[in-house]
């Protein structure tokens, strides 16, 4: 980075005044002429545009599974490849607002309580994150409903939450919603099987006080049908999980709260027009994908640390992840060559961050670059902050936290991004998941992945359900040997699993260490020779 400083802004920043939006990348590693001379930007975007475009226009862009992708039509029907595509998406937002205002005026309610007072989400991954990011971004003391969460198989984690709904008035007043495209994700369904044992033990009746959304005629629909659930919402196999917060997956969930979900819509189809823009230097989107590309190589061969300097986006990191790294995250390239791309993604917030690992990036290895989240307005209410110095309010101090450790990073060469909203509102969060779903979709294109895919993903489950059908083996051989104890070598010969022998040792200690299958141990001389059976 050379030059003035203030002409390395004008040069490298993009104002966009109706948005309240502006990006800069003037302390990134870019020349001040990056967008006349790098050839990216004569040459790579143009076709990163052309197959945007094309995606909108309904073109099979996930041709691992013959699918079009179409998160972007969830927020402009109107741009749909086909009218019934539109009609769907535009009766979902009517069905959830409608269902969200019967549900806050009581029309629908709990058999055993005047109005519903808690929501409990049932999902994960991107059935989990992005509403989880809304929820807590968007929070408010007039929310109608307290958002709770089952975003994992962890069973002691979904006791935790059970117990806090129990101190919100308990299940009785508790609108559950189970989200799943295939309704067979063994973490959305074991959270639903442990939520249902939960209402039954209260004597309630689940599906009186249940919601599912779903691919049709999936498992879980058909269990909505058959045992009356209170609504079915759709999810369509065209809006992949990590990019379902603007379908129902984040709108219902967001309406039940109280959210603005028309404003949430507005700001993300504010952001898909401004980041339709066919010029690097006037899309923000682009600009973003540029410094993604400039600062790792095109390769991912530096870090992404994302940094919100507002209490409110501290979950955003966390939504990027799954965004950005099961987007990026690719073996092979889109003409199967094997390519390894990726882009890593972690992230605090400001200033909490002034006192964890800033110390390390700024003076540790330079493997990173930051992306800086300021909020223009201190506080949501609009009031005044306090001033806790003449002239100085704490608000004051959080830029000024911003701007300096931005500046003793750019000291040290250590390049960054900073891009401001206006607020933490409805319409400015979804403007910020618009803006780097474009990024991401425009970054790949460069690249040369698809970013639609999820192979890694798939290969994590197959795997998975290895395991589980070892461990059924395992049950299956102590108990027609009760009262024989052996070790885990031995047992594993027994069922013709010695290849898997530390596997069958990590399961049989977790069986053992827990009372729901009665496996006991005994110990060996070494940890390694202990002894595993039914008593």
């Amino acid at each position: 980075m050379s030059g003035s400083p203030w002409l390395r802004y004008r040069a490298l920043s993009l104002h966009l005044p109706s948005l309240g939006v502006a990006v800069d990348l003037s302390k990134a590693s870019l020349p001040e002429d990056a967008f006349l001379r790098d050839p990216l930007v004569t040459r790579g975007f143009p076709e990163a545009f052309a197959a945007m475009e094309a995606l909108e226009r309904g073109t099979v862009a996930n041709p691992d599974e013959n699918r079009r992708v179409g998160h972007y039509w969830l927020r402009a029907p109107e741009r749909a490849p086909d009218p019934a595509i539109r009609a769907v998406i535009e009766a979902t937002v009517a069905q959830v607002k409608s269902f969200a205002a019967d549900v806050s005026t009581g029309r629908i309610g709990p058999p055993k309580g005047h109005r519903f007072r808690n929501l409990l989400v049932v999902g994960i991954g991107g059935s989990a994150l992005g509403p989880q990011f809304l929820a807590d971004a968007l929070a408010a003391p007039t929310d109608r409903l307290r958002p709770f969460f089952f975003d994992n198989t962890d069973p002691d984690g979904m006791v935790r939450v059970l117990a806090r709904i129990a101190t919100s008035g308990g299940l009785a007043v508790t609108l559950t919603v189970v989200i799943s495209k295939s309704g067979g994700t063994p973490e959305t369904r074991n959270g639903m099987l442990v939520a249902e044992e939960a209402y039954r033990r209260t004597g309630l009746d689940f599906g009186r006080h249940a919601v599912a959304i779903t691919g049709g005629r999936s498992g879980l629909d058909a269990v909505a049908v058959r045992e009356k659930w209170l609504a079915r919402f759709p999810m369509w196999d065209w809006v992949g999980g990590r990019t379902s917060v603007t379908s129902a997956v984040g709108l219902l969930p967001a309406a039940l709260q109280g959210i603005d979900v028309a404003a949430f819509l507005a700001g993300a189809a504010a952001m898909d027009e401004a980041t339709r823009v066919p010029d690097v230097a006037h899309n923000p989107a682009a600009l973003l994908a540029l410094a993604w590309y400039r600062e790792t190589e095109g390769r991912g061969q530096k870090d992404m640390v994302v940094l919100p300097y507002k209490d409110r986006l501290l979950l955003f990191s966390r939504y990027l992840q799954q965004l950005v790294m099961e987007s990026l995250g690719k073996e092979t390239d889109l003409a199967g060559r094997t390519v390894e791309q990726g882009l890593s993604v972690y992230g605090n917030k400001g200033s909490t961050d002034q006192h964890a690992f800033v110390q390390q990036l700024r003076d540790g290895i330079a493997n990173f670059f930051v992306t800086f989240l300021e909020v223009a307005k201190d506080r949501g209410d609009g009031k005044p902050s306090l001033a806790v110095e003449p002239d100085v309010t704490a608000g004051d101090y959080l830029l000024g936290f911003l701007l300096g450790t931005r500046r003793a990073l750019a000291e040290k060469g250590r390049p960054s991004i900073t891009l401001t909203l206006p607020d933490v509102s409805p319409r400015s969060v979804g403007m910020l998941i618009a803006l780097y779903e474009r990024t991401v979709g425009l970054y790949a294109s460069l690249v040369g992945i698809n970013a639609y895919n999820q192979p890694g993903v798939e290969a994590g489950k197959k795997a998975a359900a290895a395991v589980l059908e070892l461990h059924r083996k395992l049950l299956a051989d102590l108990r027609s040997r009760t009262r024989h104890f052996r070790t885990a070598e031995e047992i594993a010969r027994a069922i013709d699993a010695e290849a898997e022998t530390e596997t069958v040792f990590r399961l049989l200690s977790h069986l053992a260490a827990n009372p729901e299958h009665g496996v006991a141990r005994r110990d060996g001389p070494t940890p390694y020779d202990v002894l595993f059976g039914l008593p």
